[in-house]
Order: C-alpha cells, then structure tokens, then sequence
C-alpha cells in the first residue's frame, strides 16, 4: 500500500518508532555498563585494563594470535634500538673521553 510519493506512511513510522525503542534500549544498556565498571573501579580493578581484555576476548583466536605476535615483534624491536643508541652513546662518551 502507498501513500505519499510511493511511501507507506504507517510502514515508514512503525520503522522509525522501532528504531527509537532500540536506541532507547542502547542508551539504558550503556548506563547499566557504565554501573558496571564503576562498580569494578569501587573493588579496586583497573577498569582500563578491563575493556582491553573485553576487546581482546572478543576477538577469534588467529586474529588473537596475530596481534599477540605483533605485539612482541614491536617490543623486541623497541628494545633493540634502546640498545643501540646505549651503544651509540657509549661510544660518544668513549671518544669524547679520549
């Protein structure tokens, strides 16, 4: 059934109130969540700490597996070139000595 320009009027308003309904669940369910973490933050745990390992567990085990790996790839990565300006430094203060 159309009405105005090929519109069903009520189709269209049963659409729009439905998707009101949900946003007003989204916004309940976002203030019960945000409860929740303050109640973790009242008992002492690192609420940021928290969401990572929610992102974390949401994720499917390669995916999971792949970013664990980059992880370690960076740090290894960052500790080589910390150990590599020590050495450079090292060798300034040696030829600065001399």
């Amino acid at each position: 059934m159309s009405g105005f320009g090929g519109v069903s009027g009520l189709q269209l308003r049963q659409i729009i109130e439905k998707i009101e309904r949900l946003e007003e669940d989204k916004a309940a369910i976002a203030t019960d969540i945000k409860e929740v973490y303050a109640e973790a933050k009242s008992h002492g745990f690192d609420t940021k700490v928290i969401r990572k390992m929610i992102s974390i567990r949401k994720m499917d085990q390669d995916e999971r597996a792949e970013q664990e790996e980059l992880i370690s790839v960076y740090f290894q990565a960052i500790e080589m070139a910390s150990r590599s300006n020590r050495e450079v430094r090292d060798v300034e203060d040696v030829s600065e000595a001399a």
